[in-house]
This record gives C-alpha cells, structure tokens and sequence, in this order.
C-alpha cells in the first residue's frame, strides 16, 4: 500500500472516530500527523509543524474572544431585544427576526454554534410561547447562522478565504458569502411556507414591561434593554472591527485580540469571563485538521487524491461526488473540518482548468454547512437541545428527516447553479 493511500485511510479513521467516539477531530488530526508524519513519511517535528496554521490560530482566537467579551457584558442580548423590538413584536416576523440575528452574528465573527448557542434558547422560547413550529424556528437559527457565515469577517469566510490564498487558487469572497447567504435565504423561505409561516397572527407582541391583552404584564428587562457603558463600547468595538477589515484591509485576527483586549482593560472582569469562552475545541478543531492536511500536502497526498479525482474522466461528476462528500460526512461531523479537508484535496483537480474554482469552492462550502440542521451535528443538536414543551423523540426525527433531505437536495442544486456555469 502506497504511503498515500495510507495517509488518506488515516484521515477516514480519523473522521471515523471522531463521530463514533465524540472525540474532538482536532486531536484526533494531530496525533494522525504525528503518526503519518513521523512513521510513514520520516518527517522531523519542525516539518510536521511547518503545516501549523498560525494565521487562522489567531483569527479564530481573536474573533471568538471578542465575541465572547459581547455574551459575557449582555451586548448580544441586547442585539436580539432590539431587534425584535424593531418588528414592532409581529409574531409572523419573529422567525425572519431570528434568521437575521443569527446571521449578523456571524457575519462579523461568531462562530456558528456559539450564534445558535445564544439565539436558539430565546427563539424557542419565542416558538413555544407563541405557537410556532419548533421545526420552523430552529431551521431560521441554523439557516440564519449558515447564511451570514461566509463573510469575509466571519469565521468561516475566514477559513475559506485562508484556505484559498494559500493554495494559490482563485478566489472571491464576495461571491462566496453571497452563495451561502442566498441559498440559505431561499431554503429559510421554503421552510416558512412549509412549516406554517404564512398563518403565523400578525398581532403583536407585548414589550417588556408592557400589558398584554389579557392585562398581565410583561417582566422587565432592564438587563437586556439597557445600553450600558460595557455595551456601547462592545458595539463600537465590533463596527471597528468590520470597518478596519474592509476598510483598511487589518488582519481580522489581531484587530479582534486588540480590540478585545482594549476592552478587557476597562472590565476586567468580563474579560475574564470571556478568555473562558473562547471556543477552544473549535480552535483545536481547525489546527488539528489542517495540520494534518499540511502533512499531506508535504507527502504528495493531496496531488495523488486530486488525481484520482480526475481520473474519473468526467471532471462535472467527480465535482458532483465531492459535494455529496463534503454533505455526507458534515451532516455527522465538522463542517469547518470536512471544508479544511476537501478543499486542499481538490487543488490538483481545480488546477486542470476543467472546473471553475470560484464555483467550486462556493457549492462545497455550501454544502458542507447547509446540512448542520441535522440533530447529529452542533448546530441541529442545540436546537434540539433548547426546544421547551416538545416530544423530543418526535423533534429528533424531525430535524434527521430535515437534515437527510439537506444532504439529498442541496448537493446537485448548488453543483448546477454554481459549478455548472464554471464560475470563476
């Protein structure tokens, strides 16, 4: 057996156990590069750490440390308040309310799981109490997040982009963010019309504080109404942020540490807080995975998995497979893990000229994201997770069937509108 079939074997166990064994993939990569590396290849350590993704380390460590400073002094929840205070409190407007939440907070820089982490909970809540299909809100969360996912702020844009540059391909983050945006926008609104959307009451919904129609009133939120010192700052800080990025071209990594740390100067003590919240598995996550990716780039890996790819003949079919692959295996693991992995993996094949890159890349990367519904991934599972008043058993099959019909649909939609028409 060749030492690259080998080196590939190792990362199907890997993604193996990692969703078998809830074994954080990260982990699980590192040790498979020290493995591969040192007994197969005959790499030194430096050679094996040469693959360590420093820069998307400190993007994804400065990103979500702001981000998590946001959570710890109420800055986002004062974001979903305001925004449902916006509506007027429409209920028929609340899952649109939920999806655009979600998405801004990952537009500039929550990961994914931590925006339907802080959503999910509230917009459940919302579904319970008004009547709305639980299905319905926690496809608008996880769709809202996805859509707004591939900024080129975001994390995941971040990713990609990092990714992209560095495999010398052709890129353009724009088109990108746009793919993930208007897919999951159209998917949201297949889901509203299905799930009962349209008989959703227009009446409104009593603010904090206010009398409902029944005489009751609302308890306070004075914690989530208020603009607090801490919040005002929190969000100058995250318009810094987009504004450096865009603007003046920063490195969205160092900006957020910066940032984040300028913050923590002032409040401590949220500061704290927020080191904690870190998103560190994903972090583990990322490197690990890419880590080893970088082992198989150095071992020729990933010129031998392209060519094999191409070898089928029929360059639009193997570009089919590896969005069914990127769908299959995400809706059971990582989505940033299986993107981190097959994007690399496609180099050789995109480099033939054969099949725009630009589309590609974009349909593998919606691909690979739009099936976090499912209750086997992060996403689908905080959602089921935050569902009050529901026959979880019953939820549970909902969200699979929902999650299953991801992985069949959307594959052979995003290949036909955007690797089809050789974008890019």
């Amino acid at each position: 057996m060749s030492d690259e079939l080998i080196s590939i074997l190792v990362l199907v166990v890997v993604f193996v156990i990692a969703t078998t064994r809830s074994i954080n993939m990260g982990a699980l990569s590192f040790a498979a590069a020290f493995g591969v590396g040192e007994l197969v290849a005959d790499f030194s350590a430096d050679h094996i750490f040469a693959g360590f993704p420093g820069d998307l380390f400190v993007v994804l460590v400065g990103v979500t440390y702001l981000f998590a400073l946001a959570r710890a002094n109420g800055t986002t929840d004062w974001l979903v308040h305001a925004s449902i205070r916006l509506v007027g409190g429409r209920v028929a407007l609340i899952p649109w309310v939920m999806f655009a939440v979600s998405g801004t907070l990952t537009a500039i820089g929550a990961v994914s799981p931590a925006a339907v982490a802080i959503v999910a909970p509230l917009a459940l809540s919302f579904a319970a109490r008004y009547r709305i299909s639980p299905l319905l809100m926690g496809a608008m969360v996880v769709h809202g997040s996805q859509g707004g996912g591939f900024s080129p702020i975001s994390i995941y844009g971040s990713i990609v982009n990092g990714i992209v540059d560095r495999e010398k391909l052709p890129g353009n983050e724009i088109t990108l963010f746009l793919a993930s945006l208007v897919v999951n926008l159209i998917i949201a609104a297949v889901v509203f019309v299905v799930c009962g959307g349209l008989k959703l009451p227009r009446t409104a919904v009593a603010a904090a504080g206010e009398e409902r129609e029944d005489g009751a009133r609302e308890a306070p939120a004075d914690a989530e109404g208020r603009l607090t010192p801490a919040r005002i700052a929190t969000l100058a800080a995250l318009v810094a942020l987009v504004v450096a990025v865009l603007a003046f071209d920063l490195d969205a990594g160092l900006t957020s540490i910066t940032l984040a740390v300028a913050l923590s100067v002032f409040w401590p003590d949220h500061g704290k807080k927020a080191v904690n919240e870190v998103t560190w598995p994903t972090v583990l996550l990322i490197c690990g995975v890419l880590t080893y990716v970088g082992v198989l780039d150095e071992m020729g890996t990933i010129t031998y998995a392209g060519k094999a790819v191409s070898d089928i003949g029929v360059p639009l079919l193997a570009a089919l497979l590896l969005c069914y692959i990127g769908a299959i295996v995400s809706a059971f693991a990582s989505s940033v893990g299986i993107m981190g992995a097959l994007i690399p993996l496609a180099v050789p094949f995109l480099a033939q000229g054969d099949i725009g890159a630009v589309g590609m890349i974009a349909a593998l990367a919606v691909s690979a994201t739009v099936v976090d519904v499912s209750p086997f991934s992060t996403n689908g599972a905080l959602v089921l997770a935050n569902a009050p008043d529901v026959d979880r058993d019953r939820f549970f099959r909902q969200l699979m069937v929902y999650g299953g019909i991801m992985v069949v649909a959307v594959p052979p939609v995003v290949w036909l509108a955007m690797v089809v028409p050789g974008l890019g």
